[in-house]
């Protein structure tokens, strides 16, 4: 009969100690995904997209498939550049005249810097001055959940993972004395933290970030197959292996794991 007693109490602490856990990772995730206030205008593109020469180093953003799903951030949420290619989900709220109904979301892919204009009242016009978070859409996109005839509206946001297809994409640039990468298309968080970049004939060399998602290294790793070690803003590690084979050129983009 003890026995029995003790095997119950034991079940029950052990039951309350799971739940206990699951309560926490119910709290963690919700604060992880709530929402914050900010404002989003657009910037008018013929192509349906915002600019190509970004302060990411994304160029034709088509090219790299964020396209129209892209935004420039201000100074706040831009962060010198090191939340470029993080993954944002968007909605208009409390605007009855230009929010679309049911306040439909967008997600977006974080390309771009949009500069403050301190010239310009922040209510008005200064919309990206410190320390206000603002997004600036491209036009297609900011028309998925308000009306285009809106010069500014109230709207929501969260971080959300990056759901990409295909692996990170590394493209070559530089000279034999200045090696720079561009890295793009990273799923889950999207936001890079550290790189690091290793030939056949050397050990892992931490790269420096250049701009945007331009990381550098000076040393010269002509004719050598690379290999890449990415670590995002969770903390998480991808090493993708003989990325580049020996003969790689500049100007070349290849493909390595995914996230």
């Amino acid at each position: 009969m003890g026995g029995t007693l003790q095997a119950t109490l034991l079940y029950l602490v052990l039951y309350l100690v799971l739940l206990n856990i699951c309560r926490c990772s119910n709290i963690a995730v919700s604060q992880d995904e709530k929402w914050k206030t900010a404002t989003a205008t657009y910037s008018k593109e013929t192509d349906g997209s915002i600019i190509t020469e970004g302060a990411c180093g994304y160029g034709d953003l088509h090219k790299i498939s964020y396209g129209k799903h892209s935004a420039g951030l201000s100074g706040i949420l831009f962060n010198k550049g090191s939340t470029c290619g993080t993954c944002y989900e968007l909605r208009c709220v409390d605007h009855i005249l230009w929010c679309l109904q049911g306040s439909p979301s967008v997600t977006l892919t974080a390309t771009d810097f949009c500069p403050p204009n301190y010239g310009l009242s922040k209510d008005y016009g200064g919309w990206c001055n410190f320390p206000r978070e603002h997004f600036e859409m491209s036009e297609a996109a900011f028309a998925e959940i308000a009306k285009k005839r809106a010069d500014i509206v109230p709207v929501q946001y969260r971080r959300v993972k990056c759901e990409r297809s295909g692996g990170l994409r590394f493209m070559m640039s530089g000279s034999s004395h200045f090696y720079q990468v561009l890295i793009t298309n990273v799923g889950s968080d999207g936001e890079i933290l550290a790189v690091k970049v290793k030939g056949s004939r050397t050990g892992w060399i931490p790269m420096a970030r250049n701009w945007g998602q331009n990381w550098q290294s000076n040393v010269n790793l002509k004719g050598q197959p690379l290999s890449f070690e990415v670590t995002i803003s969770s903390g998480r590690t991808l090493t993708s292996y003989n990325v580049a084979p020996a003969n790689w050129q500049f100007d070349q983009t290849f493909e390595g794991k995914q996230f």
